[in-house]
């Protein structure tokens, strides 16, 4: 499990799902892709490499088959 970037936030994304892929954005100056998983408790994540906090959109819908 990752853990929350202990360096401050550097973005806030707001995300219509609960898996994100985060790549640093920058091209060749980002950082390896990494998927994360939004919490239903806490409804963000953030990235261990860049501190870019995804957070889930309000209204958004998700769980659903």
């Amino acid at each position: 499990m990752l853990e929350r970037a202990t360096s401050a936030v550097t973005e806030t994304v707001e995300v219509e799902s609960l898996d994100v892929a985060c790549d640093g954005g920058d091209g060749a100056l980002g950082h390896p892709r990494v998927w994360l998983h939004i919490e239903h408790q806490t409804h963000d994540v953030v990235c261990p490499y860049c501190s870019r906090r995804y957070v889930l959109k309000e209204g958004a819908v998700v769980g659903g088959h």
